[in-house]
């Protein structure tokens, strides 16, 4: 059952309770506040209901500003995977500076141990999810 924890006009916040799975759906390019507000709500949603899997739909994102990788891997990771999450999955398009926006950050989880992947549909990556339950 998914419960929407956070609905904004840049990304919609959600919670998987049976997937043990938080979401990000971004909707736009966001400002660096916005950037993090998003993975801080879903944050702390997630110190109250289990979160060992985390989907981030980025087909809408944008490009991701140099400052916001390097919070997201400085910060933002590592609260996550002290947490409790385990893996993650991204669902992009294709695009070229989405691209090395996620393989910066798949060297980073991996420095944690983390498995990242990409995913063409969001289906796929609840399948992978699934196969850990």
């Amino acid at each position: 059952m998914k419960t929407t924890v956070a609905n904004t006009d840049y990304a919609e916040i959600s919670h998987d309770h049976d997937l043990k799975t938080g979401f990000i759906v971004w909707k736009r390019k966001t400002t660096s506040e916005e950037y993090q507000y998003a993975f801080i709500t879903l944050l702390e949603y997630s110190r109250q209901h289990p979160t060992e899997n985390f989907l981030s739909d980025i087909k809408n994102q944008g490009v991701v500003s140099p400052e916001n990788r390097k919070w997201f891997e400085n910060e933002m990771l590592p609260k996550a995977i002290q947490a409790g999450l385990k893996r993650a999955g991204v669902v992009f398009d294709g695009n070229v500076f989405k691209k090395y926006y996620i393989n910066m950050i798949i060297k980073v989880s991996n420095k944690f141990g983390m498995p990242l992947k990409m995913f063409n549909r969001e289906k796929d990556a609840i399948a992978w999810f699934r196969s850990f339950i």
